[in-house]
């Protein structure tokens, strides 16, 4: 990749961008890392764990004279972000985030970013259920999938380029995938998972006495309920249809499941869970 650079802004400093942080540091990509957020004690956990050299509460401020700017905002904050930073961010630095949403972000910047286009949208598939500068690890992002939208005629190329070549830096694997197609994919492998992983949370706190019977199966399927809110609530709120359609399709399988169930099925259902197995095998590769 073209670097170290000089100056790297991270906005949003919690998990993912302290994470970024580290990582630029410990790999020499980065010579100063600056670091924007919303709260002084987050900026500071940063700053402790060596994650940014320099906080500010500014983004406008940080950006200037930044070669990289990576925002690590929530999803539904991304858009306003990219409009604050847009008029401040120097003519040849390179910009891309990290949310977990693509199409309405990149249709966004499509439309008010100047071209040759300086935004290039992706997505880190890297994260944990835990949150916070305190949590982040220069490794977050080594062996993980960094979806990133396909290069096109509006972008510039070394900034495509370079976005490109940080991820691989980092040790994750780049996949070219256009922003509405990621959208409705990871609803499907992600952003429902999540949902669902909640649903079971809340069914089962809703028996007392449930704590005595929990399991490991059970803690393994709930891992992700445990994480930040405000990030899944931003989720839906940026992949609303994706996730709505693929919340039909899954209600009406369950539905279908019920009525096995219910009737006592016993071919119908061993039928069921042997597609379910080789279903996962063709996804998943195991």
């Amino acid at each position: 990749m073209n670097g170290p650079y000089d100056t790297a802004t991270i906005i949003g400093v919690g998990l993912l961008g302290a994470s970024l942080g580290l990582a630029l540091k410990e790999r020499g990509l980065a010579r100063t890392v600056r670091g924007v957020g919303h709260r002084s004690s987050t900026l500071d956990t940063a700053l402790a764990r060596g994650a940014i050299d320099e906080a500010s509460l500014e983004p406008e401020t940080a950006c200037a004279g930044a070669g990289l700017v990576v925002v690590c905002v929530p999803a539904a904050l991304v858009a306003g972000t990219l409009d604050t930073i847009r008029p401040v961010c120097p003519p040849n630095a390179v910009i891309t985030d990290v949310a977990s949403t693509k199409e309405s972000i990149c249709r966004h910047a499509a439309a008010t970013w100047p071209t040759p286009r300086r935004f290039v949208g992706s997505h880190p598939m890297a994260g944990s259920e835990k949150f916070g500068p305190e949590h982040a690890t220069p490794t977050l992002y080594q062996d993980s999938i960094t979806i990133m939208e396909p290069r096109a005629a509006a972008h510039a190329d070394d900034a495509w380029d370079a976005v490109a070549a940080l991820w691989r830096a980092l040790g994750s694997t780049v996949v070219e995938i256009a922003p509405d197609l990621h959208d409705a994919l990871v609803a499907r492998t992600s952003h429902i998972p999540h949902i669902t992983a909640a649903c079971l949370a809340e069914l089962a706190a809703d028996r007392d006495g449930v704590q005595a019977v929990v399991g490991a199966g059970f803690r393994d399927v709930t891992r992700i309920a445990a994480g930040r809110p405000e990030i899944w609530r931003d989720i839906c709120l940026t992949n609303s249809q994706a996730i709505v359609e693929g919340l039909d399709e899954f209600m009406k399988r369950l539905a279908d499941l019920r009525r096995l169930v219910h009737a006592g099925d016993g071919p119908a259902l061993d039928a069921f869970f042997r597609a379910a197995q080789s279903a996962r095998t063709k996804v998943v590769g195991e």
